[in-house]
């Protein structure tokens, strides 16, 4: 914390601290650079307390959190992560789009898996007892539709397929409303275990036309929008870098023409002297 502060100070003589263009609050990174250490000053102060007891003891437990923002002062001094910062900043409003756009796609297939699969999972094995017949580690779908292709039928002596199942992940893996089908279909086009989803619904209702469902939502949802993303974060990591690149060759450049004219002046002192 003693190094914050003299860097503070350091700055604050060489540059002024906010009047005049260029003062040291005149920077967004040296904002936030004065915001953690004035956090980190203010929890040491002698009248604030952890444990909130003492008379005239202010309780800054929650200041304290800010803390963690501490590693973000090396922001300020490796500019690879300013550009990459920068980049994900300049990004936030092109993400906002692809975000509406990417919950219009899970609007849209959540109805369709409403339609069509509400109330499905709902159906499992059950054995003479009341219990479920499992013939893994997790319980899944079954199907009382002997002629459909692919599905589960109680295979198991003794067992037979019953509605009473509160469904896989307690209920939330399923289609019986939109929360829910929404929840799912986000599952799957971030494809993890969008194929035990599938799974399931072959079990209960047969592989024949599921997967006219999940190819267009594995396809649309995960291949191509949510690439969107990471494309967008290209682009701009693109154009903040070349924005870098381009300041530097800048004042490389009006460096150089700043030495020339002072070096252009001091040879015509010297002939004019002579």
């Amino acid at each position: 914390m003693g190094i914050f502060c003299f860097e503070f100070l350091l700055k604050v003589i060489a540059f002024g601290f906010v009047l005049h263009k260029g003062s040291y609050l005149r920077s967004g990174w040296n904002i936030m650079d004065f915001i953690v250490v004035a956090s980190g000053v203010v929890t040491m102060m002698p009248f604030t307390s952890s444990d909130g007891e003492g008379r005239g003891s202010v309780d800054l437990r929650t200041l304290r959190a800010v803390r963690v923002l501490r590693p973000l002062k090396l922001v300020s001094g490796i500019p690879s992560l300013q550009v990459v910062l920068k980049s994900i900043l300049y990004a936030m409003a092109p993400l906002l789009q692809i975000g509406l756009l990417v919950l219009f796609a899970i609007v849209i297939f959540a109805i369709i898996g409403l339609e069509f699969y509400s109330g499905i999972f709902h159906s499992a094995c059950y054995n003479a007892h009341g219990e479920i017949e499992n013939l893994s580690d997790r319980p899944f779908p079954c199907s009382n539709k002997s002629a459909a292709t692919g599905a589960y039928n109680c295979e198991v002596e003794g067992t037979v397929c019953l509605t009473q199942w509160i469904g896989p992940n307690y209920g939330i893996t399923s289609f019986d409303n939109i929360a829910f089908a929404m929840i799912t279909v986000f599952q799957c086009i971030t494809m993890e275990g969008w194929t035990t989803v599938m799974y399931y619904t072959n079990d209960s209702l047969g592989s024949t036309y599921n997967w006219a469902y999940f190819i267009p939502l594995i396809v649309l949802g995960s291949f191509f929008m949510l690439n969107l993303v990471l494309g967008v974060l290209s682009g701009e990591f693109a154009k903040e870098r070349e924005r870098v690149e381009n300041r530097r060759e800048f004042l490389k450049l009006r460096r150089q023409q700043q030495i020339e004219r002072e070096l252009n002046g001091y040879l015509e002192w010297i002939l004019t002297a002579e």
